[in-house]
């Protein structure tokens, strides 16, 4: 495979997994999928980081989101009695 096509499926990748983000995080439900709704948040949350209090939104967001991912895998993981349903 050429070099391009495989920046080009890494790109994709990427911007597939941003999308199912925001699909994750209850986005398009919560504003009917209106893209310039989204947007507008997308921009809010730029201008966000870009003030004077973009360290500290950062740090907040990134707990918050750690603390999402964290409960998702737990919620995720087999437990024992599933373990042996399944074999």
């Amino acid at each position: 495979m050429r070099t391009w096509q495989v920046e080009r499926r890494k790109r994709t990748r990427h911007l597939i997994e941003l999308g199912g983000l925001v699909v994750k995080a209850y986005i398009v439900e919560l504003t009917g999928d209106d893209r310039a709704t989204i947007y507008g948040a997308l921009l809010w949350t730029a201008d966000k980081l870009k003030s004077d209090q973009g360290k500290r939104a950062r740090s907040l967001w990134a707990a918050k989101g750690k603390q999402a991912f964290e409960a998702e895998r737990k919620e995720s993981a087999p437990t024992f009695s599933q373990e042996q349903h399944d074999r």
